[in-house]
């Protein structure tokens, strides 16, 4: 999650405040996508985006919502009362073609409950807005160890999760560490129901859903997360067979 977003978000919190408010400690501790070196072959690197252009002061409408019957969707109004900070350079997604999974990579914690959740979500966005200075969280979708999925950044402009690969790429974070714990069987089982809505909602083929590593320098999504998309994704995955059953790209 490493894609710059030069600019202002107002007021900028003091090094102390932050340590004060849990958040400082938190942009330090997102190492999981950070810049550590990747020691498996990534894919081969795709164009980098355009310059960005500014957010523009009007809102633009939400596109539909992704479908996805049986899983529980937690509107972005759950957990911050924030939006887009307002003169941060962003860019438009123009188009959806590929999606990219990715950990916190942050120390374990427990997380009890939809508030817990959302103060953790919430810690991410502001370490994100007030310590890298990003126009909002990196993400696009959340999705915790209870397997719910939580509505990030809007999904019609840019992430911020894939230095310089940002562009028609649709961010999805799992909570948690995946190099030190597992993901749980329900963060899993929606991850796989979700990531097939996406792919079919935007047409994205089996062979353009990658994780953080694959296309950038980065340890993301941990070893053990890793090791589910490898399966997911290969003959008689989960997701592999999601997408067997849906179109054909």
């Amino acid at each position: 999650m490493d894609q710059a977003e030069r600019g202002t978000t107002g007021p900028r919190l003091g090094r102390r405040e932050l340590i004060g408010q849990g958040l400082l400690l938190g942009s330090l501790l997102l190492v999981g996508c950070g810049s550590r070196r990747n020691t498996v072959a990534a894919r081969p690197p795709l164009p980098a985006a355009p310059a960005p252009a500014v957010f523009p002061a009007a809102p633009q409408p939400a596109p539909m919502p992704v479908e996805t019957p049986g899983l529980v969707v937690m509107k972005r109004a759950q957990w911050t009362r924030s939006g887009i900070a307002p003169g941060v350079p962003i860019y438009d997604m123009n188009g959806v073609s590929r999606i990219t999974v990715h950990h916190d990579g942050m120390p374990p914690v427990a997380l009890r409950g939809e508030q817990e959740t959302a103060r953790r979500i919430e810690s991410i966005r502001a370490s994100h807005v007030n310590a890298r200075g990003w126009a909002d969280i990196g993400y696009h979708y959340v999705i915790d160890p209870a397997g719910r999925v939580w509505e990030g950044r809007p999904s019609w402009k840019q992430g911020a999760h894939v230095k310089d690969q940002n562009e028609h790429n649709i961010g999805v974070l799992v909570l948690g560490n995946f190099d030190v714990q597992r993901p749980t069987p329900q963060a899993l089982a929606s991850l796989d129901q979700f990531l097939g809505a996406l792919m079919q909602r935007h047409r994205v083929p089996l062979g353009r859903v990658y994780t953080h590593r694959e296309i950038g320098q980065s340890a993301c999504p941990g070893a053990n997360l890793q090791q589910y998309m490898n399966q997911t994704r290969a003959g008689g995955g989960r997701l592999a067979m999601a997408a067997s059953r849906g179109f054909r790209a």
